[in-house]
C-alpha cells in the first residue's frame, strides 16, 4: 500500500513539475527576447570653452576634392579661416575665402556661423585642422577615390541617450560618410536647442562628413506677422553642396563620391512638376554619368513606400510626382526617415514589385526624443520584406562597380548593437535585362518587356 501510494504521489507531481520546466523555459526565452526601449531623455551639451574657440564643428561635402569646414563663436571677431596640413600641428595651408554670418530668432541671436571651404584634398587621407585660429585641433579623414565606401545612415536623430547609443554604435566600426534623411536637432523653434545638438555631434561630425537633408522639424515656420522664414536655423547652420550642383536651394542639392552619385530632396519645398526643385532633379539626373558613378542613391524625409501606421499617404504626392524620373534614370537605393523604425521593401515601381526600381528603406530610428512608432498595417505588404521598430542605424557598404551591401544594426543598449537584417544588392545600371526593359519603356511610353526575368538580389 505504501508503494502504492508513492507511486499515487508521483503521477500528482508529474503536471506540477512538467509545467515548472515550461514555466522555466517561457522565462529563459523571455528574459533573452528584445525589449523596444521608451523614448531616452534628451541630453544638453553645455559651451565649455572660451567664447573665441571654436565649438559645433561640423564637415560636409563641397564638390570635387573640397570639404566645407562650419563652427560656431561667441566671439563676433574671431575670422573665418582654417589652418589644416597632413601633419598634427604643422598647418601648410591656409583658406582665407570663408564667409560667416548671424542670425536672430525671436529673442534668439546666434553666435558668430562660420562656413569655410577647403581644398584641393587628396583622397582618403586625414587632415588636422584649427579653426579661427585658435582653440583644439581636428582631424577629418576624406572618402576613397574609388570603391570600396561604406556609409553610415541614421535618420529622426535628435539629442537623447539613444541618440549617443547610435552614435556610438556607428563610431566603433569605421566608415567614410554619414547620410543623415532629416530631422537633426528636434529644436522645433527653441534655438539653444541648435546650439546643444551641434555640441553633441561635434565629435563625430568633426572626423566625417555628414550629409544631410531636411525633416519637418527643420521648418520652424511662424505666421507671416513675425517675419520668420522657413528654415532659418536649418540653412544658417547646415550648409550643403547645393550651389555645387547648380541648386538655387539648400534643401536639395546632390553630388559625388567615390564613384555614387547621391541625391538629397526635399520633402518640405515644392516638388511638383513646375517646380524649380523637379526641373533642377531632370537635369541634374540627366547628367549622371554611370561609367564614373554606377551607382546613384537618393534621400528624402518622407518615405514614399511605408506600412507603418504613423504618418500614412504622407509621402505619395511626393511619389507621384517624382518617381517615375528616379525609375528611368536607374536609381538604385531611396533612403527615407520621418518614420520612427525601420523597414526594408522589395525593389519597387508605382506600388509594384520591379526588379528595376529602385530598393526603398526608412531610417527614422536614429533616437529622436519622441520615441517609437510601435505599430505596423497588418496584414504585411509583400512589397514590404522587413520592417522592426526599434532604434539603430544603418551601414550600406558598396564593394565594387556591381554590388554592395547593405546592413541594419539595432541597439541593444549603450555598449553593443546587433545585425538585425542585411542583404545584397546589385547595381541596376549594371542589368542587362534593366536596360532593354527601360529602353522599351522610353520608346514606347509603357511598359512591353514584362517577359524580362532578372535575379537582381543575391
Amino acid at each position: 500500500m505504501k508503494s502504492l501510494y508513492c507511486s499515487h504521489e508521483l503521477l500528482q507531481l508529474i503536471p506540477i513539475i512538467f509545467f515548472s520546466i515550461l514555466l522555466l523555459h517561457f522565462q529563459q526565452v523571455a528574459a533573452v527576447e528584445y525589449v523596444r526601449p521608451p523614448p531616452g531623455k534628451i541630453i544638453s551639451t553645455s559651451h565649455n570653452r572660451p567664447d573665441s574657440h571654436p565649438q559645433q564643428v561640423h564637415i560636409s561635402i563641397a564638390g570635387n576634392d573640397h570639404m566645407r569646414i562650419s563652427w560656431i563663436t561667441n566671439d563676433k571677431s574671431v575670422p573665418s579661416v582654417v589652418e589644416y596640413g597632413k601633419v598634427s600641428g604643422k598647418y601648410n595651408a591656409s583658406s582665407s575665402t570663408g564667409e560667416h554670418t548671424t542670425y536672430r530668432y525671436f529673442f534668439y541671436n546666434s553666435g558668430k556661423i562660420h562656413h569655410v571651404k577647403i581644398g584641393p584634398l587628396d583622397s582618403n587621407t586625414v587632415y588636422y585642422y584649427r579653426c579661427g585660429g585658435v582653440g583644439d585641433e581636428f582631424s577629418f579623414r576624406t572618402p576613397p577615390s574609388k570603391f570600396p565606401i561604406e556609409f553610415a545612415l541614421a535618420g529622426d536623430l535628435g539629442q537623447t541617450e539613444w541618440t549617443a547609443s547610435t552614435l556610438a554604435h556607428v563610431n566603433k566600426t569605421d566608415y567614410d560618410v554619414l547620410l543623415l534623411p532629416g530631422d537633426l536637432s528636434y529644436a522645433d523653434s527653441q534655438q539653444p536647442l541648435w546650439d546643444t545638438f551641434g555640441r553633441f555631434v561635434e565629435k563625430y561630425a568633426s572626423k566625417r562628413p555628414w550629409m544631410v537633408t531636411q525633416g519637418n522639424h527643420e521648418v520652424e515656420a511662424f505666421l507671416p506677422l513675425f517675419k520668420i522664414e522657413s528654415f532659418k536655423a536649418y540653412n544658417t547652420r547646415w550648409i550643403m553642396p547645393y550651389q555645387e550642383s547648380g541648386s538655387h536651394s539648400n534643401l536639395y542639392y546632390s553630388f559625388d563620391v567615390s564613384g555614387v552619385h547621391i541625391v538629397m530632396l526635399g520633402s518640405y519645398t515644392e516638388f511638383g512638376i513646375s517646380s524649380p526643385q523637379y526641373e533642377w532633379l531632370q537635369n541634374d539626373l540627366v547628367k549622371i554619368n554611370r561609367k564614373k558613378t554606377p551607382w546613384v542613391i537618393t534621400i528624402v524625409h518622407v518615405p514614399w513606400y511605408n506600412t507603418n501606421i504613423a504618418h500614412q499617404g504622407e509621402g505619395e504626392k511626393m511619389r507621384i510626382a517624382m518617381e517615375d524620373l528616379l525609375y528611368k534614370a536607374k536609381v538604385d537605393i531611396v533612403f527615407a526617415g520621418h518614420v520612427h523604425a525601420y523597414e526594408r521593401f522589395a525593389r519597387v515601381y508605382d506600388n509594384q514589385a520591379n526588379p528595376c526600381g529602385p530598393m526603398h528603406l526608412t531610417v527614422g530610428d536614429g533616437g529622436n526624443r519622441e520615441g517609437l512608432a510601435l505599430m505596423f498595417k497588418k496584414p504585411t505588404s509583400p512589397l514590404s520584406l522587413f520592417r522592426e521598430a526599434s532604434f539603430g542605424h544603418g551601414r550600406l557598404r558598396i564593394v565594387n562597380q556591381t554590388h554592395a551591401h547593405w546592413t541594419w544594426h539595432r541597439n541593444n543598449d549603450d555598449h553593443n548593437s546587433s545585425v538585425s537584417d542585411e542583404v545584397w544588392l546589385a547595381n541596376i545600371s549594371a542589368n542587362e535585362g534593366c536596360n532593354k526593359k527601360l529602353a522599351f519603356q522610353d520608346d514606347d511610353g509603357e511598359d512591353m518587356s514584362n517577359n524580362v526575368i532578372m535575379n537582381d538580389e543575391l
